[in-house]
């Protein structure tokens, strides 16, 4: 028995370990950052002014209609459309951020901005943080260039708040791999969010752009693993 319990103590060991691992790593966040603040502040102005003009007694005309052809994203711009001013074809891959279909669409993406911003300022500062939020918002352009053939005009900051997960997720895997924790929590968040995108684009009758998420999300993987590669980087 004693032979039997020398080989059986290195496999106690590491099943102990792997029980004790820590199952949630909680990335360290900066709250009440001006970058993250002003940033919302900025995309929450279209629609609220939108919005307010649309329930004047005056009316606000097609004014919606008018942000959306100058502002949002058109596949079609990219196959032949002609623009209706000089460096549309590339300003919409910024500006269809800016735009929202509506106050709900707006406020539930600034709520996850406003959660996975200070993340980002924790760990790459605010002007990496607006880096971070620029690119993944191109990638989910480019995203949805790339995967969707709708002509349909899209818009929402979706694609950079995907962004912004895809960095989380990526220095979550990092902590976990310095810490040795179990990779199944991560796992099993990001099945949970493919299948909340699932659920969503069925709710919504396959009006949501997934492709933007998508685009939006490797963008920031790439992101953080490029400029913090390991947990001693930082900008």
């Amino acid at each position: 028995m004693a032979e039997r319990s020398a080989h059986l103590h290195p496999v106690e060991e590491s099943v102990k370990a792997a029980l004790m691992s820590p199952q949630s790593v909680t990335l360290p966040t900066r709250s009440n950052s001006r970058a993250v603040i002003w940033l919302v502040a900025l995309t929450c102005l279209p629609e609220i002014v939108l919005t307010l003009l649309e329930t004047s007694p005056f009316g606000g005309g097609n004014l919606r209609g008018t942000a959306m052809m100058l502002g949002a994203f058109w596949n079609g711009l990219l196959n032949g459309w002609e623009p209706v001013y000089a460096f549309q074809r590339e300003v919409m891959f910024v500006s269809y951020a800016l735009l929202h279909g509506g106050l709900l669409h707006l406020i539930g993406n600034m709520i996850a901005v406003l959660a996975l911003g200070g993340i980002a300022v924790a760990r790459i500062g605010e002007r990496g943080f607006l880096l971070l939020y620029v690119i993944t918002a191109i990638g989910g352009a480019a995203g949805f260039a790339l995967l969707s053939n709708s002509e349909a005009p899209m818009v929402g900051a979706s694609g950079a708040v995907f962004g912004l997960i895809g960095a989380w997720k990526f220095w979550e895997w990092q902590a976990r791999q310095h810490r040795g924790s179990s990779m199944r929590p991560l796992w099993r968040s990001l099945i949970g969010l493919a299948l909340l995108n699932v659920i969503l684009w069925l709710a919504l009758s396959g009006l949501l752009a997934w492709e933007a998420h998508l685009g939006g999300f490797i963008a920031g993987v790439l992101f953080a693993a490029i400029v913090t590669p390991t947990l001693r980087h930082r900008i």
